[in-house]
């Protein structure tokens, strides 16, 4: 069989059939299946293909069963590797976009995936970000938009902001220009305002990863705390603090403020502080960046008077870690049980350590670390506080804070609202047009879409929109005079974070057809990497609220189950010079790795995440043109459960391969069995038919797809038996083939086609209802044993049900197989496990 052939003989008829799309007015139950959309990169590995896979299964299992499937696909099509790839190329980032959409479709069609391709979309049409631009204005109308001027990182070379991830050892990411910290208009979505919520209906997320619910819960971070403030000594200046753990006040050795903290522009700043206020405003501000690096501080010569004890005098620092976007920009410093406090202070070696809490149940040494204290610690050193357990404390310190007129409770959250503005060509602008009379005025609804430029140059640094000679400049919407348009463009989180909403109806007038969203949504199963598990889901829960208060949508939750996929692993290659190299440019002689080429020794790295970074990838369309889709499909779903990671394996990929083959085999025999007169019925060969049938269609909604695989070899491997058999049963013989293909048609979808076609079934597989267990024939009249020697598999054998202990052990210490492991040896006992094991210690 010409296994290539066969493929696009079954991609031909799906498409012209129309197989797999779905309708938006249908009897049956719907079912929402997504993984979530590609970036139009250019090329798939095979590590991509795991999550399309995953999705596949599902949506042709469901589709089977009776259900209303939508399974789509689109492209996440704006983003700086378009512009990067226009400015390397000489070409235009929307070219270099549609080319890759048309690569990256052709791809996924070769894999046989079950997608309806009448519902494409691609993020970068002004079809689909015309509606994002009305939304936007929708937010704005509503007061969820808003511009105010926030600090960014800021490239001199490039003359571009950058995300705090594209800030590496305080330099550009691609300049490698030292980074400022400067202050500019942005705009921002009040996902603030959604806070609480955001929070509280994670709880009704109950098919959602714990893992993902968690991250979460602390991205929102909601804390109980006071927030109140220290007086500034010899200044008529306050600074305000907020803290989660007020109790340990009498702990402070120090108040610590931001580097671009208002006190810093009306104290006196020495050079000293210059040098420091200058290295914190080029270095990252990405928590990540920030936890790892030293603590270090500068002090500014204030104090600030402790707020209960007018005597204490506490130094005012500059301290690295401290944001001017988190929090207030300020914070109270308690060495004695805060690990970063801590730190800074064995950095300073000047500043006191006053322990404040006491434990009767553990060692205390803060020559070493801080003790972070529990609830069941006592105060000590602690003035109106001492005796008290720590919860107690901090009920009485904020009473006394609300009694003196010095603070007050505050219930806070980690979430900042989101900045959307990106000084970047290729995204969705962002229309608003500025007037000097009426300030920033929104883009009338109907000169919806303001779309990009097609005229663009990337010859000079900065925001090539800002740069365009002529596409900025417009009349005032309100009074007509000369304006400017805004020249920023969405974050990209902005497209992905709606447009599983778009393909209920992506033809739709408005953002959303109500009545298509209210079939379809919420998506029923939504499949993709944990790496998405804050930014991307938090965002589109965000704007799933936000869209139903506008008005488009009825729900209020996206995603009813949630799949984090396990990546694709891969060794990885360096030659002797630390360059990395592609796997097939490796090769494995004498236990050594070599350069194909040059035959020059090859470092074998760790096992990883296919990356293109790391040139650890295997080219998926090389591995089709191999193997075909059908091997690379069952290898990727078969060697693991669809949550963890999964290690390439050529020896997977032929172990996938042989099992094809015998599948293959076993049902060009059935013409030859069908009408033979038979032996009785094989109750066993029955049981393990209908228990495959009930197992594996648990395992698909349940994403024990490995499992479900196995659990069909292991029916493969039982019709073998019974073939064996001096009269087999011919017509479970041909049951079991039959649906052995039914079961592997999710994964291995064109083969099962073209064998179910060879038994000469005139309905396709697609159309074809999923096999039902019969639960009366459940039950068999045998079962096999596994028999271990010393803890070691040495046979199996099947046992009739009506057997006892005894005569199992019995016939297995007088099997062949056994005999020959036990030897002279004597028998200190048997261990029966029932229906499971036997094990025989000697």
């Amino acid at each position: 069989m010409n296994i290539l052939e066969i493929e696009r003989k079954w991609q031909q008829r799906w498409d012209q059939d129309e197989a797999f799309v779905a309708k938006n007015d249908s009897d049956k139950p719907k079912y929402y299946v997504l993984e979530m959309f590609p970036y139009p990169s250019g090329k798939f590995h095979v590590g991509h293909l795991r999550n399309y896979a995953i999705g596949d299964v599902i949506s042709r299992y469901l589709q089977a069963s009776g259900y209303n499937v939508l399974h789509p696909m689109g492209w996440d099509a704006f983003g700086l590797p378009a512009e990067n790839a226009a400015i390397a190329n000489d070409t235009h980032p929307a070219d270099w976009t549609y080319a890759n959409i048309d690569s990256m479709r052709a791809q996924l069609k070769s894999v046989g995936l079950s997608y309806d391709w009448n519902r494409e979309l691609a993020s970068c049409s002004p079809d689909y970000y015309k509606h994002e631009q009305k939304f936007f204005l929708d937010l704005l109308a509503r007061g969820a938009a808003y511009q105010k001027e926030s600090s960014v990182n800021w490239d001199p070379v490039d003359n571009t902001v950058l995300a705090n991830e594209q800030v590496v050892d305080g330099r550009g990411w691609r300049s490698g220009a030292l980074v400022e910290k400067k202050y500019l208009k942005q705009w921002f979505l009040k996902i603030t305002d959604y806070a609480d919520e955001l929070l509280t209906d994670i709880d009704s997320l109950s098919e959602w990863p714990e893992n993902v619910k968690t991250m979460q819960r602390n991205w929102i971070g909601k804390s109980e705390g006071a927030r109140f403030h220290f007086d500034v000594q010899n200044l008529d200046e306050k600074i305000e603090v907020y803290s989660t753990r007020p109790e340990v006040i009498f702990g402070a050795s120090f108040v610590a403020i931001a580097y671009n903290h208002p006190l810093t522009q009306k104290i006196a700043i020495n050079d000293e502080m210059k040098a420091f206020i200058d290295k914190c405003a080029h270095h990252s501000t990405s928590e990540s960046e920030l936890e790892k690096d030293d603590k270090e501080c500068v002090y500014t010569g204030l104090y600030a008077s402790h707020p209960f004890d007018k005597t204490i005098k506490l130094p005012i620092v500059i301290a690295n870690f401290v944001l001017m976007d988190y929090g207030t920009g300020a914070v109270y410093g308690c060495p004695a049980h805060d690990q970063r406090d801590f730190e800074l202070v064995q950095n300073t070696k000047d500043l006191e350590i006053t322990q404040v809490v006491h434990s009767d149940n553990h060692e205390i040494d803060l020559s070493k670390h801080a003790y972070i204290y529990g609830s069941d610690d006592v105060m000590i050193n602690s003035d109106f506080l001492d005796g008290l357990q720590t919860d107690q404390a901090r009920a009485k310190i904020i009473d006394k804070m609300e009694e003196l007129g010095i603070g007050s409770r505050e219930t806070n959250y980690r979430l900042r609202d989101w900045g959307i503005s990106r000084q970047r060509y290729w995204g969705c602008p962002i229309p608003i047009i500025y007037c000097e009379s009426c300030g920033a005025v929104p883009v009338p609804e109907e000169d919806l879409p303001v779309e990009l430029p097609r005229d663009i140059s990337f010859e000079k640094t900065g925001n090539p929109l800002d740069l365009h000679p002529t596409w900025k400049y417009v009349d005032c919407p309100k009074c007509q005079s000369k304006g400017v348009r805004e020249t920023d463009t969405f974050d990209t989180f902005f497209e992905s974070s709606w447009y599983f909403t778009r393909f209920c109806d992506n033809k739709a007038k408005d953002m959303a057809d109500k009545k298509a969203a209210d079939y379809w949504l919420p998506v029923d199963q939504y499949i993709g990497g944990v790496e998405h598990a804050i930014l991307h889901l938090l965002y589109a829960r965000f704007f799933t609220k936000a869209m139903s208060d506008v008005g488009y949508l009825n729900v209020r939750e996206p995603f009813k189950r949630l799949l984090t996929q396990g990546m694709v692993l891969h060794a990885t290659y360096k030659d002797k010079d630390g360059k990395w190299l592609y796997p097939e440019e490796v090769v494995e002689k004498d236990g050594k790795y070599l350069h194909a080429k040059t035959g020059d020794e090859v470092f074998k790295g760790k096992i990883e995440k296919m990356s293109k970074s790391k040139l650890n990838i295997i080219d998926l369309e090389t591995m089709l043109a191999t193997h075909g889709a059908d091997v690379i499909r069952m290898f990727v779903l078969s060697d693991s459960p669809a949550e963890k990671d999964l290690e390439w394996s050529m020896a997977g990929i032929d172990g996938c391969k042989k099992f094809i083959s015998r599948l293959v085999s076993l049902v060009k025999k059935l013409p030859d069995l069908e009408g033979v007169n038979g032996g009785a019925e094989d109750k066993n060969l029955q049981a393990s038919i209908h228990r495959t049938i009930a197992d594996v269609s648990d395992d698909l909604m349940n994403y024990r797809l490995n499992k479900a695989i196995a659990r069909i070899r292991e029916l493969y491997n039982a019709t073998q038996s019974a073939l064996s058999a001096a009269k087999p049963d011919t017509a479970s013989i041909c049951e079991a083939a039959r649906v052995m293909i039914q079961l592997l048609s999710p994964f291995i979808p064109h083969i099962t086609e073209e064998l179910w076609e060879m038994l000469g079934n005139k309905v396709p597989l697609y159309k074809t209802s999923w096999p039902k267990a019969d639960k009366s024939k459940l039950v068999s009249d045998s079962y096999v044993m596994a028999i271990q020697v010393k803890g070691k598999l040495r046979a199996t054998h099947e046992f009739a049900v009506s057997a006892t202990d005894a005569e199992i052990k019995e016939v297995a210490i007088n099997l062949p197989a056994i005999t020959k492991h036990i030897g002279d040896a004597a028998i200190r006992k048997i261990i029966v496990v029932p229906k499971k094991i036997i094990n025989i210690v000697i």
